[in-house]
């Protein structure tokens, strides 16, 4: 366990769960390769989810039946059960059908109501769930349900991810030990308004729904809203944050929204830095704006401009893209009181050309393509737009030939 800040600590033993809450993590068959591919969460009596979506207009048939469920069941569930291998995207009937196969068979396993799961799918679109695998494994994914199965469950998640991304925190409150743990999976595909990704959060300090559903949106906003790798958004994009436990008295939740906050925005910059073909994690701070929207709307265009990305990847100081992508982003602003700096070198003051060294920041960005990961792997860009008090912060990563590869092979 280390310090993070005034409340919270990570703790790094991932057996070392919220409270109540049980996890599990299987290969099921559903990939070729073997690998993990079928997880579950098993949640608490009187457990609150809420949940967040893709934005496409093309999404797969569990996204819309994970909407209807938490609406009609007004958030109190018990699971989740997650397969990887294949969206289930654009199956049509058949992928409605294999989402109610799979959730009426879990929940009979586990003796709660059908209605009580969810389902999240992750994979190739268009292809359909391997049922008669997944449900054949059913059973020993729930005998594989334990407190301490955090770090299988975050496996069985991934795709094209080259590591699993998870974090778990702890704080004291009133001599309470309260925890929140989130895992999530994605690589590419990755744009704000939900990136291609799937993410999880528990946390066993109880919170009623409508204040929780206030939390999660807040977190989303300034960390799954604000990373891109490629300006892509799927079709299964989902976040469910769930609370379970005892009631947490009022004045207490500006301290469970800034540790969900730091899950959230810590698993984003995992998401962003895993980036198909990445090299580095790109960091936007933008100051000086009238409002932190257009902070995070400025940060985000710099983060998905492929010139910029690009510019990273080669180590160019091409400060002009990084401008020119603030000056797209829609935020209004006069270049003349812009500040701009890449790494500790300063570009512009004040809208004009700083003295600097080139050749300083080409070996900055570097020795970030060097880095050790999310350690001193983070290439820092920084605007001060001088006309307001709020800044915002968006999370991106180099574009390489790599990703091209990974891309153009993705199905063959």
């Amino acid at each position: 366990m280390s310090q993070l800040d005034s409340n919270w600590s990570f703790v790094y033993d991932s057996r070392l769960t919220p409270k109540g809450f049980l996890f599990a993590g299987i290969s099921a068959g559903l990939k070729a390769s073997n690998k993990k591919d079928l997880a579950l969460i098993l949640a608490p009596e009187g457990s609150v989810f809420s949940g967040m979506f893709t934005q496409s207009i093309v999404r797969a048939s569990c996204v819309h039946i994970c909407e209807e469920r938490i609406k009609t069941t007004s958030g109190f569930l018990r699971a989740i059960l997650i397969n990887s291998g294949q969206a289930n995207a654009c199956t049509g009937n058949l992928g409605i059908q294999h989402f109610q196969i799979a959730t009426e068979k879990i929940a009979a396993l586990l003796g709660i109501k059908e209605e009580e799961v969810l389902m999240c799918s992750t994979g190739v679109i268009g292809v359909p769930i391997q049922i008669n695998n997944l449900v054949k494994n059913l059973p020993k994914l729930v005998s594989d349900l334990k407190s301490n199965n955090f770090q299988n469950t975050a496996e069985a998640i991934l795709t094209t991810d080259s590591t699993s991304k998870k974090v778990l925190i702890e704080t004291i409150i009133q001599g309470r030990k309260i925890k929140i743990a989130g895992f999530a999976k994605g690589s590419g595909m990755i744009y704000p308004n939900m990136a291609t990704m799937l993410a999880f959060l528990t946390c066993d300090a109880g919170i009623q729904k409508e204040e929780w559903d206030r939390m999660i949106a807040i977190a989303v906003k300034k960390s799954f809203n604000a990373i891109s790798v490629d300006g892509e958004t799927s079709t299964n994009d989902s976040f469910v944050g769930i609370n379970a436990g005892e009631k947490i008295e009022k004045r207490f939740f500006p301290i469970i929204q800034q540790g969900i906050d730091i899950v959230c925005q810590n698993l984003a910059k995992n998401i962003a830095r895993d980036g198909e073909g990445a090299n580095c994690l790109l960091e936007v701070l933008v100051k000086g704006t009238k409002n932190t929207d257009d902070a995070i709307m400025l940060a985000k265009s710099i983060c998905n401009s492929a010139l910029v990305k690009t510019a990273i990847h080669g180590c160019d100081p091409n400060w002009g893209r990084i401008i020119s992508a603030a000056g797209n982003s829609g935020v209004k602003f006069n270049l003349n009181d812009v500040d701009l700096f890449i790494g500790n070198a300063q570009i512009l003051k004040k809208g004009k050309l700083n003295k600097y060294d080139p050749k300083k920041v080409t070996y900055y960005i570097k020795s970030r393509m060097k880095g050790r990961y999310l350690v001193d792997d983070i290439v820092k860009i920084m605007i001060n737009l001088n006309s307001g008090e709020s800044k915002g912060t968006a999370w991106g990563c180099d574009l390489s030939k790599k990703y091209v590869e990974i891309n153009s092979e993705y199905t063959t």
